[in-house]
């Protein structure tokens, strides 16, 4: 659910504007999870991601929608920040938990705009970098992220057990 509270907030993005976030979004965010994780061919319980939104949802961790502006529209992207720890430095980071654009509205710059949305998020809270994961297979945003200057500083390895 969108919160009429908060008028929407200024976009880089000519025809969309952003609409933050509240925790009565919840199902929503788990909805768009399971679209990003689902397209990457990763098969993800629903309640796994609920517990990840539960936990991780929290003030301080901001949700923007992206909502074109005629009409009424249903959100047609997301961005969804967080808090990390760089343990190297022990300083507090942004961290992009969650961007979806859907399909159709893809390669219109609204991931752009997201990033640097995120981007001026982090940097009016003073911190010093801004981090993602992605997954190693999906071309189109690693090489977005690379555009934008992003560069790899770990990887995340995992070993299935099963």
């Amino acid at each position: 659910m969108i919160c009429p509270s908060h008028p929407p907030a200024p976009f880089a993005l000519a025809g969309y504007h952003l609409q933050h976030g509240t925790r009565r979004d919840r199902d929503r965010l788990v909805q768009f999870m399971a679209l990003a994780y689902g397209e990457q061919g990763h098969d993800c319980r629903l309640a796994a991601l609920t517990q990840t939104v539960q936990t991780h949802f929290v003030d301080d961790a901001p949700l923007w929608w992206v909502v074109p502006q005629q009409g009424l529209a249903a959100p047609v992207a997301c961005l969804w920040l967080g808090n990390a720890i760089a343990p190297h430095q022990g300083n507090r980071y942004g961290c992009i938990l969650l961007l979806y654009v859907a399909p159709e509205y893809r390669r219109r710059g609204i991931a752009t705009a997201l990033l640097q949305q995120a981007q001026a998020w982090a940097i009016a809270r003073g911190d010093q970098q801004l981090g993602l994961q992605v997954f190693a297979d999906n071309a189109a945003a690693l090489a977005l992220y690379r555009k934008l200057g992003y560069d790899t500083t770990a990887l995340w390895m995992t070993q299935n057990l099963r």
